[in-house]
C-alpha cells in the first residue's frame, strides 16, 4: 500500500468548469481517495509539487487511427506494411499519446488487421507501456469505400480482389454483417465502426456517397445492442446520419455535413457526436500551407464542401449535444499528437471549459468508463496529467504537457511541441 499528495498549481477537475486555486490529491495504490484544499496524508506519504502547472485527468482523446507510424507511409500501408508492422505502429502511438498526457485513446480501427486488440491486452497486462486503450479492431465496410484501402489499388484489379479477400468485416448483404459483428464481438472489440458515407480521405469515393445498405446498417445495430454492444458510424451528411439515429445509433463520428434539423435529432436522441474538427480545419480556417500537404483529391473535396463544412461546424458548436474529443489525424500531423484537437477547436472559438469536458467527463462516458476515469474525485482511478500552458488561452496547451500518472503511477512525459520547436 502507497500514498501519493499531489500539490497543484491550479485544478480542473472534469466536474466544474473552473480552475480550482490551491488544491491538493490525495492517491491510495491506484486510486484517488482524498480532493481538497488541504488533506491530510500518512507519515510515508510521497510528495508530487506540481505549483507550477495546471492539473487535470488524463485526457482523453476518443478518435485515434494507430495503426502507423508516420502519416507520410500511410500510402505503402495497403501492400507494404505486415500486421507484425502494424501492430509495432499501434504499441508506439499507445506510448506517445501516453507520454503526451492522453492517459486513454480509443481506436477506431484501421483498413487491414493491425493485432490492435493484443496491444491493448499487453498494455493492461502491464507488459508494454501506453495508453489505456478502447479498440475497434477493424471498420465494417462495403469493398469499393471508405474503409477499403484497395481503393490506391483499383488499376490492378487483381491485387485488389485478392487484398480484399484478406479483410474479415468488408463484405455485402445483412448477413454478412451480422457474422461481422458477432466475430468482432468475440475477439474482443470493445464497440462496432461501421464506414457508412464515404470520405475526404481515400481517393475514388465522396463524403455523399451511401456506402451501406438500410438492410446493412440495421443488420449490424441490432446485432450489436442485441449482444450489448455499442456502434458508432462514420457519416457526414444529413441523410445518412438522420437514417443511422432512427436505426439507433450510439454515435456519430464527424457530422461534418448535416443540417440544424439533423443537429436536433440527434440532441433528441442523445446520441453523441464526435465532430474530429482537425482534419477539416486547414480548408475552415483557409491554411493554405497545411492544405497543400493534403493530396490532390483530399484538398479537391475539401474545398468542395467548404461552406457546408463552416456552415455544419457552427451549428455542431451552438448545440447541446454531447461532443466528444477526437482528432482523426492521419495527414499533416503524427496520430499521437492528440494535443492537436484542443487547438483546432479553440481556434474555432469553442469555450475553453466545454473543450476539457469533452476531452475528460464526455469522453468517458462515450468510452463507457464514466465510473473508472474522466474527473479527479474519489474513487477514481489516478489518470492525472498536468500541462505548462494557460488551458484557458493558449490553443497549444494540450501539446506542452508537464506531468503525467496513470493509474497512480508517474510515466516519463514527452511535450509534442518540443518536436517543433527544436
Amino acid at each position: 500500500m502507497s500514498y501519493t499528495k499531489i500539490i497543484c498549481g491550479k485544478l480542473y477537475d472534469g466536474i466544474h468548469d473552473a480552475l480550482q486555486e490551491n488544491q491538493e490529491i490525495l492517491i491510495k495504490d491506484e486510486y484517488i481517495v482524498e480532493v481538497g484544499g488541504r488533506v491530510d496524508a500518512p507519515e510515508e506519504c510521497k510528495v508530487i509539487d506540481l505549483s507550477h502547472l495546471t492539473v487535470t485527468p488524463g485526457m482523453i482523446d476518443a478518435h485515434v487511427h494507430m495503426s502507423f507510424f508516420d502519416w507520410r507511409e500511410i500510402d505503402k500501408d495497403a501492400v507494404y506494411y505486415s500486421d507484425a508492422m502494424r501492430a509495432l505502429a499501434v504499441s508506439e502511438c499507445a506510448r506517445r499519446a501516453l507520454a503526451g498526457g492522453f492517459t486513454t485513446i480509443r481506436h477506431i480501427g484501421w483498413f487491414q488487421e493491425d493485432c490492435s486488440l493484443d496491444v491493448k491486452r499487453a498494455i493492461d497486462a502491464g507488459f508494454i507501456e501506453g495508453s489505456r486503450m478502447v479498440v475497434a479492431p477493424h471498420f465494417l465496410c462495403a469493398p469499393g469505400s471508405h474503409g477499403d484501402s484497395t481503393q490506391k489499388l483499383a488499376t490492378n484489379p487483381k491485387l485488389a480482389r485478392f487484398l480484399e479477400a484478406q479483410y474479415p468485416t468488408m463484405g455485402s448483404g445483412a448477413e454478412f454483417f451480422r457474422d461481422a459483428v458477432r466475430h468482432e464481438v468475440k475477439i474482443g472489440a470493445d464497440y462496432i465502426k461501421i464506414m457508412a458515407t464515404g470520405g475526404f480521405f481515400t481517393p475514388n469515393d465522396s463524403p455523399e456517397d451511401k456506402q451501406l445498405s438500410y438492410d446493412e446498417m440495421k443488420a449490424i445495430i441490432e446485432t450489436a445492442h442485441s449482444l450489448n454492444t455499442t456502434v458508432t458510424a462514420h457519416a457526414y451528411t444529413t441523410e445518412l446520419v438522420t437514417t443511422l439515429a432512427e436505426l439507433g445509433i450510439d454515435g456519430i463520428e464527424h457530422a461534418s455535413l448535416v443540417d440544424e434539423a439533423t443537429v436536433k435529432l440527434l440532441e433528441e436522441k442523445d446520441i453523441y457526436v464526435v465532430p474530429t474538427f482537425c482534419p477539416y480545419d486547414e480548408v475552415v480556417l483557409l491554411d493554405e500551407e497545411k492544405l497543400a500537404e493534403k493530396s490532390p483529391e483530399f484538398q479537391r473535396k475539401l474545398r468542395h464542401y467548404r461552406d457546408n463544412l463552416v456552415e455544419s461546424r457552427e451549428l455542431l458548436k451552438k448545440s447541446n449535444l454531447r461532443l466528444g474529443y477526437g482528432t482523426d489525424l492521419v495527414v499533416n500531423y503524427q496520430n499521437y499528437e492528440c494535443g492537436r484537437e484542443y487547438s483546432a477547436w479553440l481556434r474555432n472559438g469553442m469555450d475553453a471549459f466545454r473543450t476539457l469536458k469533452a476531452a475528460t467527463a464526455v469522453n468517458a462516458e462515450i468510452l463507457g468508463l464514466g465510473d473508472k476515469i474522466g474527473t479527479i474525485e474519489p474513487g477514481k482511478l489516478a489518470d492525472i496529467a498536468a500541462w505548462k500552458r494557460d488551458l484557458l488561452t493558449d490553443d497549444k496547451a494540450l501539446l506542452d504537457c508537464g506531468f503525467v500518472m496513470k493509474e497512480g503511477k508517474e510515466v516519463a512525459v514527452h511535450s509534442i511541441i518540443d518536436d517543433y520547436e527544436e
